[in-house]
């Protein structure tokens, strides 16, 4: 009886197929989504494409957030639900407080931050790892983006 059961769930597993991991293409539109004396929050797209049938996860932790040169914040993000056999792109957020910014003992950071104000101009990195997850196999996608980013003053 337990061989009847298993053997129609066989070309089930045979039809789903995990062919390749989901390809990471880039992380894009970085931008300034707001700042203000307290804090300025950060966004960012990274874009995949999953040709797989099925689906699985991806997290981001401890992605190195850089700002002219200098490492302000670390950005991890919740589990995000990978969707079979589409593209997708999974939204980046890090809020970063002000005062860390200001109070930063590197020499000439806050030279370089108060320039990059005037020129209303910040060079934003993200470096770190982001992992997918699907039936006990995982693969980390190297991250390491910078983009020239525009201040709203």
């Amino acid at each position: 009886m337990k061989k009847l059961l298993i053997i129609p769930l066989v070309p089930l597993f045979i039809s789903c197929s995990v062919r390749e991991k989901p390809f990471f293409v880039k992380i894009d539109t970085m931008k300034v989504a707001s700042s203000s004396l307290e804090n300025i929050v950060l966004t960012a797209d990274a874009y995949f494409i999953n040709k797989n049938d099925i689906g699985g996860s991806l997290e981001s932790k401890n992605i190195d957030v850089i700002i002219n040169n200098t490492t302000v914040a670390k950005m991890s993000s919740e589990i995000f639900e990978v969707p079979a056999g589409e593209e997708f792109t999974i939204p980046l957020k890090v809020v970063i407080p002000t005062k860390k910014i200001l109070d930063n003992k590197e020499s000439g950071v806050l030279g370089g931050i108060l320039n990059s104000i005037l020129n209303k101009k910040i060079n934003v990195q993200y470096k770190g790892i982001i992992t997918y997850h699907k039936l006990g196999f995982s693969y980390d996608y190297e991250v390491d983006t910078t983009q020239e980013v525009k201040i709203k003053i």
